[in-house]
């Protein structure tokens, strides 16, 4: 077994790749099989990496020596690079379509997730700036929470719950989008572009349309993200800034 234990940790990033792609033909399975894909299973493989994190220490799953390689098959570098690489497929004619309409979608939908974020925050006991700022960039994606956090000086507990609250939209995102995808008119590039700026989330939007329609995830997934860097850039100056006008 130590000898297995210390082949897996050799090969830690190959051995990581082999388990997310396990968990992904046994999630794509479940929502075939058992639920006639109205799950998507990309929100049953979030699901599964959720549990198998709370078995780890500080870092998760990957505090084990074994599994020591899925910390770098979800860094920050593969992390982006695969944020990045949704949007390759997005034609330029297409989303210039959009025009104005997409980048007014990505102030409001920063802004209302923000809004809703602070106000659980506050209805929690968090009533200073710094938590209340950090929480509400939660709700915009999990990422823009602890850079948020890390930005205005947030404690570390703080900033795990600003990550909890934008991992459980994108997992709500993933769920609900096939469901709506009908009703609000989700089926050409523009609307998925004015969706994916409004929700933000981008591993929520990209899941969620490639159960409604494949080829809408690239434009869905490119305002997400950029609503994720919009979150990031007025998150820590001008809505913390807001915040501690109103909260003294």
């Amino acid at each position: 077994m130590e000898d297995l234990i210390k082949l897996l940790d050799k090969n830690g990033l190959v051995f990581a790749f082999l388990l997310v792609g396990l968990i992904m033909a046994i999630s794509y399975f479940v929502s075939k099989k058992f639920t006639n894909n109205k799950i998507p299973g990309a929100a049953i493989a979030i699901s599964i990496g959720l549990v198998l994190a709370y078995f780890g220490k500080e870092k998760g799953i990957a505090s084990l020596p074994a599994f020591s390689g899925v910390a770098i098959l979800g860094g920050s570098m593969l992390r982006d690079f695969s944020i990045v690489s949704t949007a390759l497929g997005a034609s330029f004619t297409e989303i210039k379509k959009t025009g104005w309409v997409g980048f007014f979608c990505l102030l409001v939908g920063t802004s209302i997730a923000f809004l809703v974020g602070g106000a659980v925050a506050y209805t929690m006991g968090y009533t200073d700036a710094k938590s209340v700022t950090t929480i509400g960039a939660g709700a915009c994606t999990f990422i823009v929470g602890p850079v948020t956090g890390a930005a205005v000086g947030a404690s570390s507990d703080v900033i795990a719950i600003s990550i909890a609250i934008g991992v459980i939209k994108s997992v709500f995102v993933t769920i609900i989008t096939p469901f709506v995808a009908k009703r609000l008119g989700i089926d050409n590039p523009q609307t998925a572009m004015i969706f994916g700026g409004l929700v933000g989330s981008t591993s929520g939007v990209s899941a969620g349309l490639v159960a409604t329609d494949p080829k809408l995830v690239p434009y869905g997934a490119l305002t997400a993200t950029f609503h994720t860097a919009m979150g990031c850039l007025i998150c820590p100056s001008i809505l913390y800034y807001v915040v501690q006008l109103i909260i003294k």
